[in-house]
């Protein structure tokens, strides 16, 4: 079944290059960031603490957070803008991006104790909310059949189970977690049964959680998590037990939206360094940004690139409408993240071997540009879902 068509002719987008200040914010630290501050942390798997703090103070991982509670009270555009700037500028916003929306499921499903307690302190970088532990070894992306459990035992809630690709857990100070209340087989639809909870992982770790770190293509700082016996206080459930997944599914498409601004920023990069080293490498006495062989590849990815960007605005300007974006979200995650990809091939292939040299930054990036198409949700899952909920064909998982 088609899902409902938002209402358009409330919705207006910006083609100029919006939240001038912002940018200009953005781009001004992450100059004191260069290259080398990121090769260096890739070398050693490090976390980019400085630039998380940078960051922090200048209160961008705050932006949309309500000013009621200590936040900028910022647009998803605005915040996408802080994004998107990072990964143009060559940074990577992977150890800042969560701490902007993951708060979102305590903000729209906590409650009023919940979000002033924890809110404010979220908005001012005195906690860290960037761990999300929903994904499972055998489940994948097929979360209603994940196995980690917490049963009710008085006033506190017992888990047991693991998780994976639990990014950032080492660095984070609460866990938003994602496990099963009543057994699949008790449940009449099979996304009943889920509860979300909010871990406080400075009393967890060493009582029944542990994390080990895993090594990746990718500097993201990912782990895997253990419970054994965890025991946490009744009060950590954010609102209605066994309705966890549609708490953090209502905030999937703001997710895609923003981290679709990664890779706008990505593709922007790739393009901007293809064209100066086409422009100034000479070989035959001639720069060789003068054969179509390389110009075309460029070429054809700006426009990709343009155009994902559009789709890109669309998709936040229904956002914020207030309208059903689950076509334009999931679209413009698909379309930048190969927009991204492609601009990466193209300046792979204008820089040739030196593309794989660190100092140019080009694989770091190259590497870092890939992942968004396996990640938070994969290319494939993104078309079955058109096919199924936009084209009206027959679910086909």
């Amino acid at each position: 079944m088609s899902q409902a068509a938002p209402d358009l002719s409330a919705v207006s987008m910006d083609l100029g290059e919006d939240y001038p200040e912002i940018r200009a914010s953005v781009r001004r630290i992450c100059a004191d960031f260069p290259g080398s501050y990121w090769r260096d942390l890739d070398e050693k798997e490090a976390y980019p603490s400085d630039f998380v703090q940078a960051m922090t103070d200048a209160g961008f991982l705050s932006a949309l957070i309500p000013e009621e509670y200590g936040g900028a009270g910022l647009p998803l555009r605005a915040a996408g803008v802080v994004l998107e700037e990072i990964h143009a500028c060559g940074g990577n916003a992977g150890a800042t991006h969560a701490q902007m929306y993951t708060m979102g499921t305590v903000l729209r499903h906590g409650s009023a104790a919940q979000k002033s307690l924890y809110l404010p302190q979220i908005a001012s970088g005195a906690l860290r909310l960037q761990a999300f532990g929903v994904t499972e070894p055998t489940s994948g992306t097929d979360t209603t059949k994940l196995k980690t459990r917490a049963l009710r035992e008085g006033d506190e809630y017992v888990i047991n189970g693991q998780k994976i690709w639990t990014s950032r857990a080492l660095y984070s100070d609460l866990m938003l977690l994602l496990a099963r209340t009543t057994p699949l087989e008790d449940v009449k639809k099979k996304s009943e049964g889920l509860s979300v909870f909010l871990v406080d992982m400075r009393k967890a770790v060493g009582n029944g959680m542990t994390i080990r770190p895993i090594k990746a293509m990718i500097n993201h700082n990912t782990t895997e998590v253990f419970f054994d016996n965890l025991r946490i206080p009744a009060d950590s459930l954010i609102g209605q037990e066994g309705q966890g997944l549609r708490c953090i599914m209502d905030g999937m498409n703001a997710e895609r939206i923003l981290v679709a601004h990664e890779s706008i920023g990505d593709a922007k990069w790739f393009i901007k360094t293809a064209v100066k080293y086409a422009n100034e490498r000479v070989i035959f006495d001639r720069p060789i940004g003068k054969n179509q062989g390389i110009q075309f590849p460029i070429a054809k990815a700006y426009a990709q690139t343009q155009a994902a960007e559009l789709m890109l605005r669309k998709s936040a300007a229904v956002y914020e409408a207030n309208q059903p974006c689950g076509e334009y979200a999931n679209l413009t995650k698909l379309l930048t993240a190969e927009a991204a990809w492609e601009a990466g091939e193209a300046c792979m292939q204008t820089h040739g071997g030196f593309a794989y040299a660190r100092e140019y930054d080009i694989e770091r990036k190259w590497r870092e540009a890939r992942v968004q198409r396996t990640a938070p949700i994969s290319t494939n899952l993104i078309l079955s879902y058109i096919a199924e909920h936009v084209l009206g064909l027959p679910r086909s998982y």
